[in-house]
């Protein structure tokens, strides 16, 4: 009964002499086979060559796409310029400009004749202002919003109704209240920037998983605990992306508020060069406008990616 439950029927009892010879070769001393089959394996070492092979890969995989595409804006550039009888400036042209412009960007010959550097910063400090604004009073509204049914209802619809507006369609509603172009054009970036921040923030308050606040529930916690030890950060995330689309639009935003308002900044910039009929400076002031937008966007993404675990996606 006891070998019907330990063996197969199907398996051999082994036989006596078997037995003895098979523990006379397991109690052999090892072989030299046997030594080497118990020696650690070492790792190969690596190939430099390889690893030369590798990063010189990785580096033109990033350097050469972005040479190539802008290698085919400055053809099809020429190739415009060209084909126009130069009545737009080619890309030789434009870079001759560019070096005197930047020679000395921060000179000043009055109030409305002013270097690009001045005027750059003019426009980010309108930026700043009415972007911290912004974020002052959306951040805080998004939580409230986010966290109560009752304000996300009633606050919703008016949301829905004024965030497709264009800004620039406030501007005069600025102009009227405040009385100055400046202000007014503040006030214009603080209504581009307050919808995404908004927005962001009380998606992200509202996603925040049911389990986190049944324990805080549990845990009694008071609703400043529950904003600041469960969700910020949940909603961090959800909020720095709101904070990244509401200073994109709002460097947008500044250049027309600028063309319209006047005064000093790189909208006025435009402007004025256009009226002077200077295509050159007009070209650069796009790219300058677009190397800070990029430069705000870098800077935005390397926050983001600070202050959260995930990879943020450009």
């Amino acid at each position: 009964m006891v070998s019907a439950v330990f063996h197969s029927p199907l398996e051999p009892t082994p036989a006596p002499h078997d037995a003895i010879t098979n523990a006379a070769i397991s109690a052999q001393p090892a072989s030299a086979s046997g030594q080497n089959h118990l020696k650690p394996a070492t790792a190969p070492a690596p190939m430099p060559g390889r690893d030369w092979a590798a990063l010189s890969r990785g580096f033109w995989l990033a350097v050469l796409p972005p040479l190539c595409g802008l290698g085919l804006l400055v053809g099809l550039w020429a190739l415009v310029s060209a084909s126009t009888g130069n009545s737009i400036p080619g890309p030789r042209e434009t870079w001759l400009q560019a070096l005197e412009v930047f020679s000395n960007p921060f000179y000043s010959n009055g109030p409305n004749d002013q270097g690009v550097g001045w005027n750059v910063l003019a426009s980010l400090q309108r930026v700043a202002v009415g972007f911290g604004l912004a974020a002052v009073v959306g951040i805080p509204a998004g939580f409230v919003i986010g966290r109560f049914n009752f304000l996300s209802r009633m606050f919703n619809p008016l949301i829905s109704l004024l965030r497709p507006v264009s800004p620039l369609a406030w501007l005069p509603i600025g102009l009227l209240v405040f009385k100055g172009a400046n202000p007014a054009a503040i006030w214009t970036i603080f209504i581009c920037s307050i919808w995404p921040m908004i927005i962001n923030t009380a998606t992200g308050v509202q996603r925040v998983p049911q389990d986190y606040m049944n324990v805080a529930r549990v845990l009694n916690l008071s609703e400043w605990k529950i904003a600041t030890k469960i969700l910020f950060p949940a909603v961090l995330p959800y909020m720095l992306t709101g904070v990244r689309l509401a200073v994109g639009t709002a460097w947008l935003v500044i250049v027309a508020a600028e063309m319209l308002t006047g005064g000093v900044g790189i909208g006025f910039w435009v402007w004025d060069e256009w009226n002077n009929l200077n295509v050159k400076n007009i070209i650069i002031a796009i790219f300058v406008i677009g190397i800070v937008g990029l430069a705000l966007e870098f800077a935005l993404i390397k926050l983001a990616t600070a202050f959260t675990f995930e990879e943020v996606k450009t």
